[in-house]
């Protein structure tokens, strides 16, 4: 058995690409959780081989926009990847992974429990045989529990959560969030998980089995509003553009038509948002003197701040508040997200080389002193690296295959 630092040794030298870059993760994900995960983890160094069916990741197809006949969609989340090709299917597919997750650290899948295991692909077997690997599964709805075999997509989650009944407006359907909050939760809870197990594994020499459930990471983002109805037995409804504790932490229409989003939530802001809009009146309301009073009378309050808001536009009116120290901001589209000054400058927004051109994608948003990677590489063509891969894994000692005893043979 190798030490806890020695898998990916020979790949990269600590701290030649980042903080991860000891770390050699075989990634046996498709879709979006996993493959962001796995991403977090290659732009902070760590060596990622994604292994993919002879069809090739299912995100490849997704429409509808393609670059080199993969799907931007694919092109979002796995750059700083090794593709590798492996027909898991056949025993020779098998026995190809189990000799290269003999030579990793990590191992994250997000199959549905069990699919792997009946390939022939056994975390246990696996872990047994090298007791220092970290093996990190993302599913639907976890490993275990009587939900455990039910598929689950980002809006079922979304939805069986309870994170849904809240996203929309007041007494219409619920709507899912605007990002796939489900998977992309699920890929930070992943990656936080997987750290966690290798800082373990400093310090024990142990590896450590990490199961990351869609749900339970939607669960425990209702945070504060989940325990106000565990307190107070009350069942909240949609919340739309507002705040279920603070009146004036909403959106409000400009006089342009552009939505402009206030967090007054202190007295200080409030009293300021009161002398922007010039409604001074207000700060000496008997109805709106507290934030208590303000949220018991918010219903008469908003068509007051409303009325006011109509009266300007976007622009003037996040001057105004910006000089009274009230927090302020547009609600940008997304041509103006990537136009931002502040994203820009802070390196959000990367260009990816694809040979003569290149694809623009969002970028790494954990900054230390050695996070950056100095360049990124762009995602793989299908298979590019088998070849690579296992060149160099034949050129290391052969360890024992965990695999050998029931691969399937067809």
């Amino acid at each position: 058995m190798t030490s806890p630092t020695d898998h990916g040794a020979a790949a990269q030298e600590p701290g030649s690409g980042g903080p991860l870059a000891n770390l050699t993760i075989v990634d046996l994900t498709q879709f979006l959780s996993g493959p962001y995960c796995t991403q977090i983890l290659g732009d902070l160094g760590a060596r990622v081989v994604k292994v993919e069916s002879p069809q090739g990741d299912l995100a490849r197809e997704i429409p509808p926009h393609f670059v080199d006949d993969s799907s931007l969609y694919f092109h979002a989340v796995n750059r700083n990847k090794k593709s590798v090709v492996l027909d898991l299917k056949t025993a020779d597919g098998v026995r190809r992974l189990m000799r290269l997750i003999a030579e990793a650290d990590v191992v994250i899948e997000n199959f549905r429990p069990g699919v792997l295991a009946r390939l022939g692909v056994s975390a246990a077997q696996a872990r047994a045989a090298d007791p220092s690997l970290i093996w990190c599964a993302i599913s639907g709805f976890g490993q275990d529990g009587p939900y455990r075999d039910k598929p689950a997509y980002d809006m079922i989650v979304q939805a069986l959560s309870g994170g849904m009944s809240l996203t929309g407006e007041p007494g219409r359907t619920a709507v899912r969030a605007g990002v796939p909050i489900g998977d992309l939760a699920a890929g930070l809870y992943a990656a936080v998980g997987v750290l966690a197990a290798v800082n373990r594994r400093h310090l024990t020499g142990e590896g450590e089995m990490v199961d990351i459930s869609m749900l339970d990471c939607q669960a425990a983002m209702l945070t504060y509003q989940m325990a106000y109805h565990l307190h107070s037995g009350e069942v909240p409804g949609r919340q739309g553009s507002a705040h279920d504790s603070i009146p004036t932490y909403r959106s409000f229409r400009a006089g342009d038509g552009v939505e402009v989003v206030v967090t007054a939530n202190t007295e200080r802001m409030w009293q300021g948002l009161c002398r922007a809009l010039r409604v001074d009146a207000l700060i000496g309301d008997e109805r709106f003197t507290t934030n208590r009073e303000r949220f018991a009378n918010r219903h008469v309050l908003w068509p007051l701040l409303e009325a006011a808001f109509a009266a300007g536009s976007a622009a003037q009116w996040v001057e105004r508040l910006e000089a009274e120290q009230v927090p302020v901001g547009v609600v940008n589209t997304l041509d103006r997200v990537a136009d931002d000054p502040q994203v820009r400058h802070r390196g959000m927004v990367l260009d990816l080389p694809l040979g003569e051109r290149s694809v623009r994608v969002m970028g790494n948003p954990i900054r230390t002193e050695v996070s950056r990677r100095e360049g990124h590489e762009p995602p793989p063509r299908l298979g590019a690296d088998t070849a690579a891969v296992f060149s160099a894994l034949e050129e290391a000692p052969e360890a024992a295959d965990p695999a050998a005893d029931g691969v399937p043979s067809s």
